[in-house]
This record gives structure tokens, C-alpha cells and sequence, in this order.
């Protein structure tokens, strides 16, 4: 059956309802574009897969006016989630631990929200409840990509209803694909990818357990199992209940199809180490890989999230690098319907957020090379279980050896701290970092505005919440000074100038001049607010690091885009004409 007939006409299709579309979707909506969700599945994916929203990915949300004090109120405590355990199993004998991520009080120097662990279910059922109270943004389930075509203005996709067969006709303005690792949309397209598969196979097993009588205080996210016949780790989403174990397998000696839940028990019981009750949810094999498509853009088509790029598990980049994708993404297709800006600002999405995808993605292999490394240094990589059980308990007993595990332990450290990957990166920067949790903010254009902790002059004006920074507890003497930070300055639909009060006298006059210089056609939608340092904010006690930084003092002023990252640092007497050339070069006019 062919549709002959357009059924919808909407300025964006989202083709995937995971974290990344319906997250575009909130965006669009917040920013008055309206949006259609073709979402493949009928219900929403019970397996938890993806769990850490990086200190970034809490900031983006918090702009767009999701409250990250309601967010953290679901999902592991923190007290919960501090530690990586490295087991023989969670019963067994401890052989050692680090931190998981930075969600130590001293990181809330870097980012007003540290790491915070919520299943991806949770995180996608929190976001659309809240598209379920707008007009602006329709979701349909069990719809599914089967064509596009291609117009100079336009792009006609046909989706099929998979409840009744029906096929039919969406025209849009634009499409993004957000349909995961398998997408249909960068299929159809023949996008290729760059990347390899490891030809490691994995199991992902679903179960839930009670498991805080066997931890007892050894609570932690991530329990690393360094018994032979696991090899992988579990991620204790709930210690009291819903946890996932991912384990490495040799699929020669276990192929796929002779996987059932009687093997799935053996694998956990080998996990868990001691007697329990528990349900198998499900289990799923995958392939570790590396994958990033070699374009972003077909006309106006864009991929997003897991449909540009997958890699690993090993380092929780995946699902924060498709949210921080559709957080560039979304005021650039915003700009071009409202007319600010022209189609050639969508060009920078695959420049800005390619590059970030390529280091992610090296990351993530670096980590997992690093994590076998030290299962092979423990001697529980010979194929015969028994062998291998007894080689890795004689390791942790041989103090010798133990100085070998102890050294891979520790190597581990960059694998459970991305800080600087999740807030350091700097669009246009195409340096690999030398370490990924090494974070120094910096003021040049392409990077993050860098943070600090601030007082606002007068609170009722700010449309956000306060942060409540009291899960840290005793740790901080500050936390009553936690609520703002100068990343809240920035509208998610407005342009940001950030000046001194000795100099907004200057650049107050200098945009008003440059907003008369726009084009009719941007002018009528774009936002350009300024706010000054001394007049409207200052910076809390302890924060001075921040002025050494951002040049305000020095009489220069920081142009920063909706998206919170800089494009531009002025000159104390830089005109009208530099404000507009600097919008203009970025919204491409």
C-alpha cells in the first residue's frame, strides 16, 4: 500500500522517542516550535540500560526548566551510588575501589550539579509527562519509519501505523532521526559509519534482587565481579531492587541461542555469591562497538543521540553525548523557523557535535581495553572455569601480584571520572584530551561558560528554581550560597552578553546600536539580553577564581550563545558593528 495523500504538516518530525527525542521535543516545545514524535515501540523499554545524567546534562536540563531538585529525587541516592567495588563477587572478597564519577562536595566548584543515577525509563516517563501537558508536541507509539523524499524546502516521510498497517504522509520542514544505534533514517540515507566492533559479545541480564543484606555497607553504582564465569558488572540502580548485570561471555563456548534464564541464573548466583531470591526480568545480547556516521546532515535531515553515534558502556558517555546533540541542535532549528537565523547555521550541529562524539568514543575503548587488561592481569581469562577461579583467588592472596592488580585498579581512575568530557569540551577544539577527567575552566569561544556559585539581585526575576544543594550535606559549609550559578544567567532562547557594571554603560549602548544594524528578518525574533555584574548578580564568597577567569573585571564583556557556550569575547570598546559581526558569522546571514 503506497499513501498517496499528506496526512500532517509539522515543522519537525522526531523519528525515536528514547532520552534524545523526547528531550529535542521538550526543547522545541520551550522554544515555540511544534514537533511529532514517530515512535517505534508501543511501550517504553523496561530494561534500565543507560543510568548516570553527567553534571552537563543536568545543567541543559535545568535550563530548559526541568527541575533538577525533582530529578534527584529519582533514582539512586547519592550515598548509594559514591563507590566502584572491585569484586570477586558482591558475597565474596573485596580487592578494591575507587569513587564513581566526581560527586564529591569540591566538584559543585566546577558545575552546580554533580552526577546524579536515574534509570533511562525514569528519566523518559519524567520528560514526557510533562509533553503530555503541551499542544505543541504529539507523540504516536508504535509508529515507525519506512521513507523520505527530499524538496528544496521541505521533506516528506512516510510512517507506518503498526497497529492498523496503515501507511502515511508526514511533511515537515526538517527530521531528526533519534532511532538509536539501529536507525532506520541513517540506513535509508546510506550514511556510513567510521568505527569498528570489538567482536566482543555481551549480555545485558535484567534482574531484581535485594541485595543491601549481602552488600551490607559496601554499597557502590557500578560492582565490578572479577569471577570467571561473570567477567562484568552490575549496576545497582536500586540496591533494594532493580539491578542490571552486564557480563562478558565467549560466544563460542556459550553461542547466543543456547542463552536461557537457567544460564542467566548461573551467571547472577556467580555474581551475587550467596543465596537470594530473584526475578529475571530479561536478557539481551550485544556487540561492543564503535560507531560514529561520517555526516550529521543529509539536507534537512539530522542524526542524533545513538542514531550518530554509539560506542562502549565503559564510561556512561552514551546517552549524555545524545542529550548534549540535541541541546546544540535545538535552538539552531529553532533560529531558522523563527527567522533569526538562515538554514546554513545547521551546518555547525555536525561540526560543533561530530568531534565531540570521536573523543567520547576513543574514550570509551580506551576504558575497556583498560578494564580487560586488568581481568587478564588477575588470571581469570584462561577458558576453564575452575582454572580460572582458582588463578584469581591465589592473586589477591600473592602480595606480589596484588601489586599488579592494585596498579590496574588505580588505571581505572580516568575510566569512573569524565568530568572534563561532560563540561570541559570546546567546540571547534579538535585536541584529544591527554586525560579525560582533568577539568581547567576556560573563557574563549566554543566552551562552556564557566561556573560559578552566585547572588542574584533580585531572585523573583530568575524563571528557574532554586538548586537545593543540601543532598550534600555536612560536607560543604556553603550550601545555603548553592542555589545560582551564573550558567542560569543564560535563556535558552535569547543571546547573552555578560559585562561588568564599570563598562555596561558601553556595551548596553553598543547593542542597542547593533540590534538596529540586524537584518529586518533576524531582528524580529532575535533576543539579545545583557546582564551586569554588579547590578544584576554577584558572585558569592569563595567564587573570585571566577573573575580571574571571565574577564569582566578587565573591562571586556562575553558574548555567550543560548546553548550557554561562548561565541565571542569583546573588547571593552568594541562597537555595534563587532556585536553584529559576531551574530552575524554564527547565524550565518
Amino acid at each position: 500500500m503506497s499513501p498517496s495523500v499528506t496526512r500532517d504538516d509539522v515543522p519537525v518530525l522526531i523519528v525515536g522517542g528514547g532520552p534524545s527525542g523526547l528531550f529535542l521535543a521538550f526543547m522545541l516545545e520551550r522554544l515555540g516550535v511544534r514537533s511529532l514524535i514517530a515512535e517505534r515501540y508501543a511501550t517504553r523499554l523496561a530494561a534500565p540500560k543507560a543510568h548516570a545524567l553527567s553534571p552537563r546534562s543536568l545543567e541543559m536540563c535545568r535550563q530548559f526548566g526541568l527541575d533538577v531538585n525533582e530529578i534527584r529525587k529519582v533514582g539512586t541516592a547519592r550515598k548509594d551510588a559514591y563507590w566502584v567495588n572491585f569484586i570477586t563477587s558482591l558475597a565474596g572478597e573485596d580487592v578494591g575501589k575507587l569513587p564513581y564519577e566526581r560527586m564529591d562536595a569540591g566538584v559543585l566548584d566546577s558545575t552546580p550539579n554533580m552526577i546524579h543515577n536515574i534509570p533511562q525509563p525514569a528519566f523518559e516517563e519524567l520528560i514526557a509527562r510533562r509533553l503530555s501537558k503541551t499542544s505543541l508536541v504529539e507523540i504516536r507509539k508504535n509508529h515507525t519509519f519506512v521513507s523520505l523524499e527530499q524538496f528544496d524546502d521541505h521533506v516528506i516521510t512516510t510512517i507506518e501505523d503498526r497497529d492498523s498497517g496503515e501507511l502515511y504522509k508526514v511533511r515537515s520542514k526538517h527530521v531528526v532521526a533519534c532511532d538509536g544505534a539501529k536507525s532506520a533514517v541513517r540506513s535509508f540515507l546510506g550514511i556510513k559509519s567510521e568505527g569498528e566492533d570489538s567482536y566482543e559479545t555481551m549480555m545485558t541480564i535484567h534482574f531484581n534482587a535485594d541485595l543491601r543484606p549481602i552488600v551490607k555497607e559496601q554499597v557502590g553504582m557500578l560492582h565490578w565481579v572479577m569471577d570467571p564465569l561473570v567477567a562484568g558488572f552490575i549496576i545497582a540502580y536500586d540496591l533494594s531492587g532493580n539491578q542490571v548485570l552486564i557480563c562478558n561471555f565467549d560466544s563460542k563456548k556459550w553461542p547466543v541461542e543456547s542463552w536461557n534464564e537457567e544460564h542467566c541464573r548461573k551467571v547472577v548466583d556467580a555474581a551475587i555469591g550467596a543465596k537470594t531470591k530473584y526475578d529475571v526480568l530479561s536478557y539481551r545480547p550485544w556487540i561492543l562497538s564503535r560507531k560514529v556516521a561520517k555526516s550529521y546532515r543529509d539536507g534537512g535531515v539530522f542524526l542524533a543521540g545513538d542514531a550518530a553515534h554509539s560506542f562502549p558502556p565503559t564510561g556512561g558517555l552514551g546517552l549524555n553525548s545524545g542529550i548534549g546533540d540535541v541541546h546544540n541542535l535545538a535552538y539552531k532549528l529553532a533560529a531558522v523557523h523563527h527567522g533569526s537565523a538562515t538554514d546554513a547555521l545547521l551546518d555547525t550541529y555536525e561540526a560543533e557535535r561530530r568531534q565531540v562524539a570521536l573523543v567520547n568514543s576513543q574514550q570509551s575503548v580506551k576504558n575497556g581495553k583498560k578494564i580487560f587488561g586488568l581481568l587478564k592481569a588477575l588470571g581469570t581469562t584462561d577458558p576453564d572455569i575452575d582454572v580460572a577461579r582458582q588463578n584469581l583467588y591465589q592473586k589477591i592472596r600473592d602480595e606480589k601480584a596484588m601489586v599488579d592488580i592494585n596498579e590496574g585498579i588505580e588505571g581505572q581512575r580516568e575510566h569512573f571520572d569524565n568530568l572534563g568530557l561532560h563540561i570541559g569540551y570546546v567546540y571547534g577544539d579538535k585536541r584529544i584530551p591527554d586525560n579525560a577527567s582533568a577539568y581547567e575552566p576556560v573563557c574563549v569561544p566554543g566552551a562552556r561558560l564557566p561556573h560559578a556559585w552566585i547572588k542574584l539581585t533580585d531572585p523573583e526575576k530568575m524563571q528557574l528554581p532554586a538548586i537545593d544543594s543540601s543532598y550534600i550535606g555536612a560536607e560543604s559549609q556553603g550550601v545555603a550560597e548553592m542555589t545560582y550559578s551564573t550558567l542560569d544567567l543564560c535563556r535558552f532562547d535569547s543571546f547573552t552578553i555578560l559585562v561588568d557594571e564599570s563598562s555596561s554603560s558601553q556595551i548596553k549602548s553598543a547593542v542597542q546600536e547593533a540590534l538596529n544594524l540586524v537584518p529586518a528578518t533576524a531582528a524580529f525574533s532575535l533576543s539579545l539580553q545583557v546582564v551586569v555584574k554588579g547590578v544584576d548578580f554577584s558572585l558569592q564568597p569563595g567564587q573570585e577564581k571566577w573573575d580571574d577567569i571571565v574577564p569582566l573585571k578587565q573591562g571586556q564583556a562575553v558574548l555567550v550563545r543560548p546553548d550557554q557556550h561562548i561565541l565571542a569575547v569583546l573588547d571593552r570598546d568594541a562597537g555595534a558593528a563587532r556585536i553584529v559581526e559576531a551574530l552575524r558569522s554564527h547565524l550565518a546571514w
